[in-house]
């Protein structure tokens, strides 16, 4: 699997966007330039054609029929020199003339027979090839998403695919049609005259050699055009979809150079495949150009002195005109075919990775029609047919259950790809949420908060200790399981080009309706959306620009409520919000969090009120456990963070009411 040079080294780097990694590292990186196999390669897309091989092999017997048919009009031409032509017989003449109408409709009735054929059958393998990586992103890791520009991955699911369903559809067949065309046409050849047919074979080898020669360079340079592509792509998503910060700097002008120098590049490395193909087709086109100028020599000169017909010279150079187009084609077919080899490559390269836990993965979205579903806000307790409210708070009379909760035992992780010697981001973590309770997690930027977070829905692994829910270790949970128990909201909420009730309602399970849509827009404050055009059936548009920070907030944490979850993880759910829209949240929240047990980040004193005890994260290790007031009447650091929180705050709230 492809890997970055350089890991996270910190907890925020988890939420580096993807095109932070180096253009093409993650994908071209590990992919050797040597030693490459096209047909190898090319092998691995025997899985999706074999359900349409009966339809492909039927297109290329018919197209090598058709262009064999081809190579009878020679042969009906030296019959009409050497016997109607020549004995003046006018209906014999007419008799050819009819006989090359005829093969000539067949010969396009079978090449249309072949388009018609091909066309419905691989445009369904293409289709299956994307599907399939789409559900294959679904289901992979954080941590691949992390180190993939996206750009890259569009391009193969969009250039590569469309490459390769052309492959399909006429290098992959023509080759096989002009090869065995070709071969026929030399038989014939050789039968019309050994001699001419020898000299027509002179070429061979030198072409031969020449392809060999190019082959290796062609597709390196293939490989590295498509991998620019990629990353030209990423630009011109991160262009359009950052536009607002480019407008807002003015960097509208540092974005079109960035765009002009990689176009530049990619310019140049096309150049570099003309020049490589212009080499195949001048070696290509001119042997046999000038073997066909030496046999009509030959020819001519052997008419003249009686050991040929004319008619048979006239058969021999058409169809050695008819086989130009067969081996002048193999320069591009074999181009294509190298490109088909390294998009088959870059699609495998995504597919090879390792996904999430294999078929216990869950992608894509639970609300139909809408992409995603799985990251943000993943389904609601009902989903598994697990009742909401898994505890009570320990004031209701119930002793805590020691082994119940959400619970961290000695946990430790490093990112992955993190060089050995580099230190954890998290070390030694022992935490313990009761049931019912919800436990306000504090520290400074960098100490892993959201790192932590992300380990409780296994959006990232463990890699050392182990967490459990009510006792039982999350890795033994099937993730679909796992993510209905457990809803998430981060800070920096996503939203999908969908309705605001599908977003919402991605979080809940398939029974979810109004009065649950309603219940959790109750929840998070969200009423603005009853003033939009369409109310809850108003498309927010992609990412849901159309709408401010804090109203995208307020929709993620309707999203991860509306479930009604056992385990609630909330990544300081509300640092967009006024301080009067966020106590207003905050007092419909306390009715949620009554019922759940809840991790919340928090930066400001005032989210910290919502939970019954607070852990300070210092350095990736817990440092402190304890109430709001306990920890600022003990610890120094947690005393000077909530410091620093309450001067913000109160600024805010001045700067609010001036308004």
């Amino acid at each position: 699997m492809p890997k970055s040079d350089a890991a996270p080294s910190d907890a925020a780097a988890s939420e580096a966007p993807a095109s932070e990694v180096p253009a093409s590292e993650a994908a071209a990186s590990e992919v050797p330039a040597k030693g490459r196999s096209t047909v190898r390669s090319l092998l691995r897309l025997w899985p999706y054609v074999r359900p349409v091989r009966t339809r492909l092999i039927t297109a290329a017997v018919v197209a090598v029929i058709a262009s064999c048919t081809g190579l009878l009009f020679p042969l009906v031409l030296k019959w009409m020199v050497d016997g109607p032509v020549a004995d003046g017989d006018e209906a014999g003449v007419w008799l050819g003339a009819l006989l090359l109408l005829l093969l000539g409709v067949t010969e396009a009735l079978l090449f249309g027979l072949r388009r018609w054929l091909v066309a419905r059958p691989l445009a369904s393998v293409e289709a299956a090839m994307r599907a399939d990586l789409f559900r294959h992103l679904q289901r992979l890791p954080v941590a691949f998403h992390d180190r993939w520009a996206s750009g890259q991955l569009l391009s193969r699911g969009t250039t590569d695919l469309m490459l390769l369903r052309m492959f399909l559809a006429f290098p992959l067949t023509f080759l096989l049609v002009n090869g065995a065309t070709i071969v026929v046409g030399v038989a014939i050849l050789l039968g019309q005259d050994f001699m001419l047919g020898l000299v027509l074979l002179a070429p061979v080898a030198p072409m031969v050699i020449v392809c060999a020669y190019y082959e290796g360079r062609y597709s390196a340079v293939a490989r590295r055009a498509q991998d620019q592509v990629g990353d030209l792509t990423t630009v011109v998503e991160e262009s359009v979809l950052g536009i607002r910060i480019i407008k807002g700097f003015g960097r509208h002008r540092s974005q079109a150079r960035a765009f002009r120098e990689l176009s530049h590049t990619l310019r140049g490395t096309e150049l570099a495949k003309a020049r490589i193909l212009a080499a195949i087709y001048a070696v290509i086109m001119s042997l046999p150009e000038a073997a066909i100028g030496a046999a009509l020599v030959l020819g001519t000169v052997r008419v003249a002195d009686g050991g040929l017909s004319a008619g048979t010279l006239v058969a021999f150079l058409s169809t050695a005109l008819a086989l130009r187009w067969p081996v002048e084609s193999i320069g591009f077919l074999l181009a294509m075919t190298q490109e088909s080899a390294t998009a088959t490559e870059r699609y495998f390269e995504v597919m090879d990775a390792e996904p999430e836990g294999g078929a216990e993965a869950v992608g894509g979205a639970r609300a139909a029609g809408v992409p995603g579903g799985g990251a943000e806000a993943v389904g609601g307790a009902e989903a598994a047919g697990v009742p909401g409210g898994g505890g009570t708070k320990a004031s209701d009379g119930a002793a805590p259950s020691e082994a119940g909760g959400l619970r961290f035992h000695d946990v430790e992780f490093r990112y992955p790809d993190a060089p050995p010697d580099a230190p954890p981001v998290l070390s030694h973590v022992d935490l313990h949420i009761r049931p019912g309770e919800t436990m306000a997690l504090v520290g400074a930027t960098g100490s892993g908060k959201t790192t932590l977070t992300a380990l409780v829905p296994r959006l990232h692994e463990v890699s050392g200790g182990r967490i459990t829910l009510d006792g039982e270790d999350i890795t033994a949970m099937e993730r679909e399981r796992l993510r209905a128990l457990v809803a998430v909201a981060f800070e920096e909420p996503t939203l999908f080009s969908a309705t605001v009730g599908e977003n919402v309602l991605m979080g809940a399970g398939d029974g979810a309706g109004e009065a649950e849509l309603a219940r959790a827009l109750d929840v998070a404050q969200a009423d603005f959306v009853h003033a939009l055009p369409q109310g809850t059936d108003t498309q927010v548009g992609e990412q849901g620009l159309s709408l401010s920070g804090g109203q995208r907030q307020r929709l993620a944490l309707a999203r991860a409520v509306v479930g009604r979850p056992r385990f609630l993880v909330l990544d300081d759910p509300l640092s967009a919000l006024d301080v009067h829209t966020e106590a207003l949240v905050e007092a419909a929240l306390r009715r949620v969090l009554a019922d759940t047990t809840a991790l919340v980040v928090a930066h400001r004193p005032s989210t910290v009120q919502l939970a019954d005890r607070v852990a300070l994260l210092s350095g990736g290790r817990v440092a402190a456990v304890g109430t709001h007031q306990e920890l600022l009447r003990e610890n120094a650091e947690y005393a000077w963070l909530m410091s620093g929180a309450e001067t913000t705050e109160t600024t805010d709230a001045a700067e609010e009411a001036a308004r």
